[in-house]
């Protein structure tokens, strides 16, 4: 699991870092929430660890930007007691709220807890219909308005990871690495895996295709 740690106390950060890396997590840190959020922009992650209170950017706005573009689980920690930042946390989407200073083991535990929530939703969740499209992803099928189209394994993994992540720009060498889990060294190989998938999925028109370009960066599944 990658987690994004966003805090201005560095030896508090340094001390949650070693934790989280010796229960075998990845950890990147970032001590800003503009520096979280250039972080988060151009790095997938699978989970963020939030401070409340942030020079340049606060973590209430930071959280509402980050859930405007992912649904990554997000645990805001704060020095504050306050039930009106408890609250508005998590109605700008947190799913878990911390009052330092905390037990890092409790912090693991709740992790560990929204980890296994999320992943048992997943798979009541297996099934994405967007559209006309249908993804599978127990069976591994795709259908287009009710017929079944013919993916090779990497053009279906592509799909499934930006589906899931709907709205959120990947590049091409984030796209090699989560599927072939190797480093990119041709990104040609994302172009034509994607211009074959809107071949088969009928998704050539530019400005309402489902998988969209973003010009410079890579490519998205549309949010709409």
């Amino acid at each position: 699991m990658n987690i994004l740690l966003v805090d201005d106390e560095r030896l508090l950060v340094k001390g949650l870092k070693k934790s989280l890396e010796q229960e075998g997590f990845n950890v990147t840190a970032a001590y800003d929430g503009n520096e979280a959020f250039n972080v988060f922009s151009s790095t997938p992650f699978d989970f963020v660890i939030l401070d409340l209170m942030l020079p340049e950017i606060d973590g209430i706005t930071l959280c509402k930007m980050i859930r405007e573009k992912s649904d990554v689980p997000i645990i805001m920690l704060t020095a504050k007691d306050s039930e009106i930042d408890k609250v508005l946390g998590l109605e700008l989407g947190a799913d878990d709220y911390m009052t330092k200073p905390f037990n890092t083991r409790e912090l693991l535990a709740r992790i560990r807890a929204i980890g296994r929530r999320l992943e048992k939703q997943t798979q009541k969740e297996a099934i994405y219909t967007v559209m006309d499209l249908e993804l599978n992803l127990n069976l591994r099928q795709v259908k287009l308005k009710g017929k079944e189209i013919d993916l090779t394994p990497k053009e279906f993994d592509i799909l499934a990871l930006l589906i899931h992540n709907r709205g959120r720009v990947y590049s091409r060498e984030q796209i090699f690495q989560l599927i072939w889990k190797e480093p990119c060294f041709d990104t040609r190989t994302i172009d034509v895996h994607i211009k074959n998938l809107r071949e088969k999925l009928k998704d050539n028109q530019q400005k309402s295709a489902m998988i969209q370009t973003k010009w410079g960066v890579g490519y998205f599944f549309r949010r709409d």
